[in-house]
This record gives structure tokens, C-alpha cells and sequence, in this order.
């Protein structure tokens, strides 16, 4: 899998998922089972996450691009 996440953001996102489990289920989830289920979401969402913003990044940048013409054209006198 090429998504990875540096330490820092996946103990942040852990720390999250913990606070979540604790405030919306009224459960304690373990810091192990927290970074278990980051991992597992990591390979389940994080490809098709991954490829629909290259998709979206792609089509931005083809937007960006069909608008050169027309905001930077200058007329040409001959």
C-alpha cells in the first residue's frame, strides 16, 4: 500500500478515534485496537480516498487549464 501516514498524524487520528468511541458509544477502546482500526481503514477506504482526489485534482487542473484561454488571451494586432 503506498498511503502512508507519518507518526505524528496517525497518534493524532488514534487519539481522535479513542475521544470518539468514549463521547458518541459511552465505550473505551484501547490504543492498540484504536491504531488496529486505523490501519484496517487505511487499506479499505484509503485507496479509493486516494484515487478519487487524484481524480479530483486531475479535473481541477483540466478546468484550470481550458480557462487559460479565455482569461489570459490577449488580442493580437497585426
Amino acid at each position: 500500500m503506498r498511503i502512508k501516514l507519518d507518526e505524528d498524524r496517525k497518534n493524532e487520528i488514534v487519539r481522535a478515534l479513542t475521544g470518539y468511541f468514549s463521547s458518541q458509544f459511552d465505550e473505551e477502546i484501547s490504543e492498540f485496537r484504536a491504531r488496529e482500526l486505523v490501519e484496517f481503514m487505511l487499506k479499505q477506504i484509503g485507496p479509493s480516498q486516494y484515487n478519487q482526489a487524484i481524480q479530483d485534482a486531475r479535473k481541477y487542473m483540466a478546468d484550470k487549464l481550458e480557462d487559460l484561454d479565455t482569461e489570459f488571451f490577449e488580442p493580437e494586432d497585426l
